[in-house]
């Protein structure tokens, strides 16, 4: 049978049932470490696919997963994730999840087989011209997201197809991850699952830094939403302006939780409208703006 690498059985893991806990533990951390080499190995067609999505949101389009299955629920924490920690408005990253959202904390039998499903999907999300559509498939061949992946580009949008198998799916850039069998037979939420969260962490995070969302290796523009993310962008705007906490905190309250704000403010003496301003010019990036001449 013309089986995918993530459905074939794997040699190493054979015996799985006749280990320890320790042995069965040390097996899996075997193969997870498979991943992440996998990940690396691919790790120019991720950079590629990290510019196309800085591309993306430069020219006001926005990233959308496509996935169904494990891929598809890392398709929707990577969406969901974005606002907290990059302060991305949550059309910016969307997601698409075979089944609809139900299908996130329950399987939906037959949804990943609905190509139609997963056509009508990116049609309704409007998606045009300045989108990144990225799919997400273990196998590379599942018809929700082929499916999605072909409206997509016949609407204009740029397509990505991240895969843990060889595929011939017609899209701008795929990102083929050779991790494999998995350690359970055709278990994707394993060793598939964990180097495709290592890519789609990277996607994401490399177009922030792109856009000027980190500053050193700092989120500065965390969305300060509760207590724990009010004390992160307190320290990071204690780090960089080097003042104490008390008047960090002083200075986010002042700008309205704004942490690149706030920066300029006690760095450079601004109020915070000229602060916004001079960021602004600055096209959001912190350095570029206290760099920038007086």
């Amino acid at each position: 049978m013309d089986l995918p690498p993530t459905e074939r059985t794997n040699p190493l893991t054979r015996d799985l049932d006749r280990l320890s806990a320790s042995e069965i533990v040390r097996a899996l951390q075997a193969e997870d470490a498979r991943a992440v080499e996998a990940a690396a190995r691919a790790r120019e067609e991720i950079a590629a696919v990290v510019l196309l999505a800085h591309e993306a949101f430069a020219r006001g389009g926005r990233l959308v997963f496509v996935g169904a299955g494990t891929s598809g629920r890392l398709g929707a924490l990577e969406a969901a994730e974005c606002p907290p920690t990059f302060s991305t408005h949550r059309e910016q990253v969307r997601s698409l999840l075979a089944g609809g959202s139900r299908a996130f904390m329950e399987a939906v039998e037959g949804a990943e087989d609905d190509g139609g499903a997963g056509s009508r999907d990116v049609s309704s999300l409007g998606t045009g011209t300045r989108d990144l559509v990225i799919g997400v498939s273990a196998s590379g061949r599942t018809p929700y997201v082929l499916a999605a992946l072909e409206r997509a580009r016949a609407l204009g949008a740029k397509t990505v197809l991240v895969a843990c198998s060889p595929t011939d799916a017609l899209v701008d850039r795929k990102v083929v991850l050779e991790t494999g069998p998995e350690a359970i037979a055709g278990s994707t939420r394993l060793k598939a699952g964990t180097a495709t969260k290592v890519v789609l962490n990277a996607i994401t995070t490399g177009a922030m830094v792109l856009l000027g969302k980190v500053h050193g290796n700092l989120m500065v523009d965390v969305a300060p939403t509760n207590a724990k993310l009010r004390e992160r962008a307190a320290r990071i705007v204690s780090e960089i302006a080097g003042v104490e906490r008390e008047k960090a905190l002083a200075l986010l309250e002042e700008t309205r939780g704004e942490v690149k704000t706030a920066v300029l403010v006690a760095r450079l003496g601004l109020s915070p409208e000229r602060a916004r301003s001079r960021l602004e010019a600055a096209g959001g990036v912190l350095r570029r703006a206290l760099e920038a001449a007086p």
